[in-house]
């Protein structure tokens, strides 16, 4: 328990900074009076969310095959697996957005967007997008420290890129006079400053970043796309969940996406626990499973489930007892403050069962079941999210939508703890799959299993 809850809490601290500063900078851009920049922010928003999963994917398959190799005692292994997922990583994701951005006006449209909202989300996606290979290496590195068990640095990567736009954002969207450009080229500086701060703690403190040679870097290419593709497709599932979600608020003009748009900030960051819950328990996992510790396996995801509970009945509470002074902070008014009210009273209590669901994937996909959590998440983001957001918006318009949102989350969060803790089971009666880099026996502990991180250069 107490190595869930300190790489959940310094995870959460990092996130808590990065979306923080990110519905900073929706609020400073609704201090403009435009609620069309608002809308604006919610449709660009859904688009890149859909290259933040992407990144999310790739570094789930950094940290398990870093911290598979340190687990068993192959730091050799790690370092070359580290150095050769970043480069996949950043080709991955230069390649997406090649591809992408001669389409973006498109696919803002298709969302719901148009008019002056259109032509101000499009604007701001041709700025921010060309740096998604950016973010995507920093997420990298996260995955890299906490793969070796060090949360505190992991924490600063994240720390400082949202220290960096904090003090950025108003500089460029009030300083500089830049107004919705000044925020997009805000979000581009700090995601440089991740990874800088990430790479000095991957590769100058740990030494766990080496550039492969041809030979190393095509041998760590199966192992690691084994892993990525599964998890890509598992969190790609989300943005595409959140898209129709979005399509159908558009239909209840600005003001409703402008109300999502502010759900959109609050989820992260009343939840980051949760979200950090979720890249803290790989990591832990994996050293054991690599260090063939089956015992701990269920320990762990057991701790992860109580802590979620108890996490989410206190976030919730507390957004219950503050719905009206969040909805006037970010000037909501109309639908949109209808909405965020409506978020806050009964749909942030669907997380409950959204956080299983995170927890129960991190588990799958690092323990060589990735196939499990891409099928829970596609359900929870077509099953779980279409008919049930069709329903609310047909039968009770825009609250009808987030509520259906909500709603969809409880049967495949309970269905995915339950496959979970099966899975779980079956791992600890027999030996697991060949690891995909080879190396030396398991070592007699993980570095978990001693209570103390690895931090060795």
């Amino acid at each position: 328990m107490r190595h869930v809850v300190v790489m959940t809490a310094t995870g959460s601290i990092g996130l808590v900074a990065i979306f923080v500063v990110d519905a900073l900078n929706l609020f400073y851009i609704s201090l403009l009076g435009v609620q069309e920049l608002a809308a604006a922010i919610g449709f660009a928003s859904t688009l890149m969310f859909f290259t933040v999963s992407i990144g999310i994917g790739l570094t789930i398959a950094t940290s398990a095959l870093v911290s598979r190799a340190l687990g068993r005692g192959a730091r050799d292994d790690a370092a070359a697996a580290g150095g050769a997922a970043i480069l996949y990583v950043a080709l991955t994701l230069g390649l997406i957005t090649a591809l992408v951005w001669p389409f973006l006006r498109q696919l803002t449209a298709l969302l719901g967007a148009e008019g002056a909202t259109l032509d101000m989300a499009t604007r701001f996606l041709q700025i921010v997008l060309p740096s998604a290979p950016i973010v995507g290496v920093g997420m990298a590195t996260t995955g890299i420290l906490r793969g070796t068990g060090d949360a505190r640095r992991a924490m600063y990567v994240t720390l400082a890129s949202g220290f960096a736009a904090a003090i950025l954002d108003p500089l460029f969207i009030f300083g500089f006079g830049l107004g919705l450009d000044g925020a997009a080229i805000a979000t581009v500086l700090s995601r440089l400053v991740m990874v800088i701060v990430g790479l000095h703690g991957a590769h100058h403190v740990h030494r766990l970043v080496r550039l492969p040679d041809r030979a190393r870097f095509m041998a760590v290419a199966r192992p690691f796309f084994a892993i990525a593709l599964p998890a890509v497709a598992t969190q790609i599932a989300t943005p595409v969940g959140n898209s129709y979600v979005t399509a159908m608020i558009a239909r209840f003009g600005d003001e409703a996406v402008a109300g999502w748009a502010i759900i959109g900030r609050l989820v992260p960051v009343a939840f980051a626990a949760i979200f950090a819950l979720s890249g803290a328990v790989g990591p832990i996992l994996g050293q054991n499973y690599g260090a063939r510790r089956f015992d701990r396996l269920q320990t762990t995801m057991r701790d992860a489930m109580a802590v979620t509970v108890i996490y989410v009945l206190a976030a919730w509470a507390l957004l219950a007892l503050f719905s009206d002074a969040i909805a006037a902070l970010f000037n909501a008014t109309g639908e949109a403050r209808d909405l965020v009210i409506f978020f806050c009273l009964f749909a942030a209590g669907s997380f409950l069962f959204n956080g299983a669901l995170f927890v129960a994937n991190a588990a799958f996909n690092n323990l060589g079941y990735p196939t499990y959590s891409t099928v829970f998440n596609w359900g929870r983001s077509t099953l779980g999210i279409i008919p049930f957001v069709w329903l609310g918006a047909h039968y009770y318009g825009a609250k009808g939508v987030i509520a259906g949102w909500g709603l969809g989350a409880v049967v495949f969060g309970l269905a995915a703890v339950a496959v979970c803790f099966r899975v779980l089971a079956r791992i600890a009666t027999r030996e697991p799959p060949d690891e995909p880099l080879p190396g030396p026996p398991p070592a007699a502990q993980s570095p978990f299993s001693t209570g103390k991180a690895t931090t060795a250069g």
